[in-house]
């Protein structure tokens, strides 16, 4: 291993105790108020990673800590989202029907490795046997669960996609995620993000991540609740005030937005980094003013601001797939690898019928419907 490898393994690591200083041990609904887990780490030998430990009996849990959730209640939703009205009816029934199902295959008895408790887990650079070390370890210490890793598309994580798949996970279809790769040149050819980074620049009253701190961390989460509570899914995690202090404090979030004649945030995006790659687990604007304003186009532009300065990428995570398409976002198909060899056989037997619905259905819808 080279020196860069190393040091990339040690910040990577340094970011795991981070977030276990804040989680472990900790009342998790503090920190998102719809979330009951718990944290810890876990090492493959030559790095950390936070994991989530889930006992399968907790109710309406968020999705990024909740199989069931992803699957059922927020797949409804998605499903009802695009249906025509009188398909509604059957949809929520086949929904009730398939949460029930779930349930008692006591899916959300489960370990996720890597979990952030974020929308989407950023990864490190894949090592040989890393998965398996992982597998190992999590088996030992949690034998009665099933053990997932979510977050992972093939264009950035064929290595670990592929020892999942040779190891006996299975692949499980969850999202169509927006990949950004030189976001510099992308800037020169789309024309939509050269007029967003040409709005960013002339817009007053910027608040740079070193100016947000004290009451701003209730508006962040007040500004995040407006946008992907209340307008999007009950079943996103519910960021609390307390966890976007500590993950600012920690460093493991750096925030960028806009103010208000009045100084109040008016929209902010913060950004998680791992390696060369930033994802924006906090998105939100006050969706009450008008939309001329173009809150989301200011928000976004500051991420796209950060890779150019950086040369990062952007996993933009799913959702307004125009408006990332048009930027030139590139969408891949995300999947939950999930290990559950050793559990019962109702269990086994519905993960296999999910990953089989999810790829032969769900993985055309959204490419049909670029979702």
């Amino acid at each position: 291993m080279n020196a860069a490898a190393r040091i990339a393994d040690e910040l990577f690591s340094q970011r795991a105790h981070a977030f276990a200083r804040i989680h472990a041990g900790a009342d998790s609904r503090a920190l998102v108020a719809n979330l009951d887990t718990q944290a810890q780490l876990i090492d493959d030998g030559e790095r950390s990673y936070p994991v989530s430990i889930d006992d399968g009996q907790a109710q309406d849990n968020a999705w990024v800590c909740s199989p069931r959730t992803t699957y059922g209640a927020y797949a409804t939703e998605e499903a009802l989202r695009y249906a025509p009205a009188l398909l509604r009816a059957p949809i929520r029934a086949a929904g009730r029907g398939l949460d029930r199902w779930l349930r008692g295959a006591r899916i959300d008895r489960a370990v996720a490795i890597n979990n952030w408790w974020l929308s989407t887990n950023l990864y490190p650079r894949w090592r040989i046997g890393c998965v398996q070390r992982l597998l190992q370890a999590a088996l030992q210490r949690w034998p009665g669960h099933a053990v997932w890793l979510r977050s992972l598309n093939r264009d950035d994580h064929a290595d670990w996609l592929e020892e999942c798949e040779r190891l006996g996970f299975l692949l499980i279809p969850s999202r169509q995620v927006y990949l950004f790769r030189d976001v510099a040149a992308l800037a020169q050819r789309r024309h939509n993000l050269r007029i967003d980074l040409r709005l960013a620049r002339k817009q007053p009253r910027r608040a740079g991540d070193g100016d947000i701190g004290g009451a701003d961390y209730a508006r962040i989460a007040w500004l995040y609740a407006r946008l992907y509570m209340d307008r999007y899914s009950r079943c996103n995690p519910r960021y609390t005030e307390a966890f976007v202090r500590s993950w600012h404090r920690a460093g493991l979030l750096r925030l960028d937005g806009f103010r208000d004649e009045a100084g109040r945030l008016s929209c902010i995006a913060g950004v998680f980094a791992q390696g060369r790659t930033l994802t924006t687990p906090i998105v939100g604007y006050d969706t009450d003013q008008p939309q001329r304003l173009g809150l989301y186009r200011l928000l976004t532009a500051t991420t796209f601001e950060r890779a150019i300065a950086g040369g990062d990428a952007i996993n933009f995570s799913a959702g307004a797939a125009g408006f990332k398409r048009l930027r030139g976002g590139q969408p891949s198909i995300e999947y939950s690898a999930v290990y559950a060899r050793h559990l019962p056989a109702p269990t086994q037997r519905a993960l296999g019928w999910l990953s089989a619905l999810t790829r032969r259905a769900g993985v055309p819808i959204m490419r049909r419907f670029q979702l």
